[in-house]
């Protein structure tokens, strides 16, 4: 089974449930379901800043298992962590490796090519 997270509940959700819970499982090979994206909301979206330590973790977890890490555009650029593009859509500054920004257009187009099974917001 194919599984994309969204971390969309304010507070530590993130960083307590993907970091304790989730992204362990995924370092050992052992979660039971294919990740195939995680799309971060509000504060969540710091996890994925260059040098913390659990966005760095889960960016290379991503690159390792095709995982698509994305930040909500609004959310991230209101957090200093996106910019514009200059095309109406927006980049992804100051974050680890392999961080894509967009809305949930976006996120549908991204996850077409390997779509998953069942959607868990967190």
């Amino acid at each position: 089974m194919k599984v994309a997270y969204i971390f969309s509940t304010s507070g530590h959700t993130a960083s307590y449930k993907l970091g304790k819970m989730i992204l362990p499982q995924l370092e050992e090979h052992r979660h039971g379901a294919e990740v195939v994206g995680l799309f971060f909301f509000d504060d969540n979206t710091f996890v994925l800043r260059k040098g913390d330590p659990l966005g760095e973790r889960l960016s290379k977890v991503a690159q390792e298992q095709n995982i698509l890490l994305m930040l909500c555009d609004q959310c991230a650029n209101e957090r200093g962590l996106a910019e514009s593009d200059g095309n109406g859509g927006y980049k992804a500054v100051g974050t680890v490796e392999g961080v894509r920004v967009g809305c949930f257009p976006d996120l549908y187009a991204a996850l077409e090519g390997n779509p998953p099974d069942q959607v868990i917001t967190l």
